[in-house]
């Protein structure tokens, strides 16, 4: 079945949280150190978590991305990749990791059947790394990529927050460090979304200068023609090599966004910046048949003219979309809680 919403976008890609928690306090995701957490028991189950990929896949999804938080906090996580990975509508199933679990774990997620890899690395040196996520482990996400890289994983994505005066200096250094492991970069547009409470418009690297600053570099960078509803925009070095820029707060994709998100505990978000969700939990263990959550999902989908992004845009006064007093009354507003 083919879904579309109000503005013509089919439902093709489910992001999807396995849990709300993080071994990171990221600056632009995470800065505090005291958060409230999900409810353990609404947390869902795998077997829910099946039930929820059977029926939007019946809708038309066809790639899922587990997320979190960081999704391999969640134990004994290769076991749902390996229920996904069985689902013959699934063409793409993917993991989004910040690679200190890595290491551990990346044999097992291969062998259950995991597709691809990002893993997020904002820098390459380990004090400022410290000084980012508020933790001395930038060893351990380097053993986490060299670990994915020797179990087999192939097409490797390491995403890259660039924030001004932060990071912005290392946008030559971490293409090389991609290219050197056989992966491609994608540099990230500081968001105002979720837990980045300290976000403002100055500390935004715009895709315009990091074109810019990467072409005086490298000489003439070509855009990667393709048919695609991924949200980076990809370039072509000289020499071939290629890189990806995700520019969400100055040139929002929202017209071709064909993804929604699906918190830990089962709430439905069609858009990121989106502040009102569907408790899609409460349908499953009331014991909703698939049948009739699939009719709720596809009439959210269909109502759904959420433009987020591009709304934001259009702010005369931009700042932080929350305030931590707002994170602290609603969780689900994290970015983190529903899988950024």
């Amino acid at each position: 079945m083919k879904v579309l919403d109000s503005h013509d976008r089919p439902m093709r890609s489910l992001r999807l949280s396995v849990t709300d928690r993080c071994n990171l306090r990221c600056q632009y995701c995470m800065p505090e150190e005291n958060y409230v957490w999900l409810p353990r028991a609404d947390i869902l189950h795998f077997e829910e978590i099946s039930t929820l990929v059977d029926v939007f896949a019946g809708l038309g999804v066809d790639k899922v991305r587990l997320t979190g938080g960081e999704p391999l906090a969640r134990r004994e996580l290769p076991k749902l990749v390996e229920m996904l990975a069985r689902k013959p509508a699934l063409a793409d199933l993917a993991l989004t990791t910040n690679g200190i679990l890595l290491a551990a774990q990346a044999g097992d997620l291969k062998r259950a059947g995991l597709g691809r890899l990002t893993v997020s690395l904002d820098t390459l040196d380990p004090a400022r790394f410290r000084d980012l996520s508020k933790r001395d482990v930038h060893s351990q996400v380097l053993e986490g990529i060299d670990a994915a890289l020797a179990v087999g994983f192939q097409g490797l994505k390491i995403d890259t927050v660039v924030m001004q005066g932060v990071n912005d200096d290392e946008l030559i250094a971490l293409v090389e460090f991609a290219r050197s492991k056989r992966a491609e970069v994608r540099f990230i547009e500081y968001m105002d979304v979720g837990g980045a409470t300290g976000w403002s418009m100055e500390r935004v690297v715009t895709r315009v200068e990091m074109l810019q600053r990467l072409a005086r570099h490298y000489g003439k960078l070509e855009p990667v023609e393709e048919q695609s509803s991924a949200p980076a925009a990809r370039y072509r070095l000289p020499d071939g090599a290629t890189f990806g820029i995700i520019s969400s707060t100055t040139q929002p994709f929202c017209s071709t966004c064909d993804r929604s998100r699906v918190t830990a505990d089962g709430v439905y978000y069609l858009c990121l910046y989106a502040r009102q969700g569907f408790d899609l939990r409460g349908l499953l263990r009331s014991g909703a048949s698939a049948t009739e959550i699939a009719e709720t999902i596809a009439s959210l989908w269909r109502a759904r003219a959420d433009r987020g992004a591009e709304q934001r845009l259009e702010l005369r006064q931009r700042s932080a979309l929350a305030r931590p007093g707002e994170l602290r009354q609603d969780p689900h507003v994290e970015m983190h809680t529903r899988g950024g």
